[in-house]
């Protein structure tokens, strides 16, 4: 599906949720989306979806839960795959290739590792401790925190 003059703008909560991914909320990114989510009709339902899966992979994330966090990424990239280009003032192919780099990040690192990449991704606070002897997780540059981006 691709964005063109027949889409209908979206409510103020949709933009709310954006913004609220964009700075880091991720659990109230699921709430706001998942409140219009659950009343929306097609093709709207499955972009919310998809959206709010990937920020509540992220919070899985940030919670150090790794098979939560694969398991989410990979779903919301699932329901995004279906937009292309761009959808409702959103950038879809950025979201989607930010998204799939960060799961294969994290089938990278595997699950032994996932505060490491929460760390690098500064989804948590380092640990206070230095001494430590294991050397920080070297990510691939293209592995961030997804953002995003308007058109």
């Amino acid at each position: 599906m691709s964005s063109d003059a027949q889409t209908p703008p979206q409510p103020d909560e949709f933009w709310q949720g954006i913004a609220e991914f964009n700075s880091g909320e991720f659990y109230a990114c699921h709430d706001t989306l998942e409140a219009l989510w659950i009343e929306a009709m097609e093709p709207d339902k499955t972009f919310y979806q998809g959206i709010l899966q990937v920020a509540v992979g992220i919070y899985h994330l940030s919670n150090l839960n790794w098979r939560g966090a694969a398991i989410l990424i990979g779903e919301g990239l699932n329901r995004l795959n279906r937009y292309e280009g761009d959808y409702a003032g959103i950038d879809v192919d950025q979201l989607i290739h930010d998204s799939a780099a960060l799961l294969r990040g994290l089938q990278t690192v595997g699950e032994a590792q996932v505060g490491e990449l929460a760390i690098a991704l500064n989804l948590i606070p380092a640990p206070q401790n230095t001494t430590s002897s294991t050397s920080p997780l070297e990510i691939s540059a293209d592995v961030v925190l997804p953002k995003i981006h308007l058109l």
